[in-house]
């Protein structure tokens, strides 16, 4: 799976007033983070189940895999 990078270029140089993280419902976080200019910038974290899976062929020597699943 590629890594996915998000910039946040319209925070780069502002000036941080306090940094807050609240537990979210159920498997989450969230980040606060206000500036000094009055703005604020927020990011909600959430863990989802994630299914890999695979049909593999059994046998003598090395096991082939025949198909990954993935959801």
């Amino acid at each position: 799976m590629p890594e996915d990078i998000i910039e946040c270029t319209e925070i780069v140089g502002k000036v941080v007033k306090c940094l807050k993280l609240y537990r979210a419902e159920p498997d989450g976080a969230e980040l606060q983070i206000d500036f000094e200019d009055g703005t604020s910038f927020s990011c909600i974290l959430e863990s989802k189940p994630s299914v890999k899976a695979s049909l593999i062929q059994t046998g003598v020597g090395t096991p082939e895999v025949l198909r990954h699943y993935i959801a």
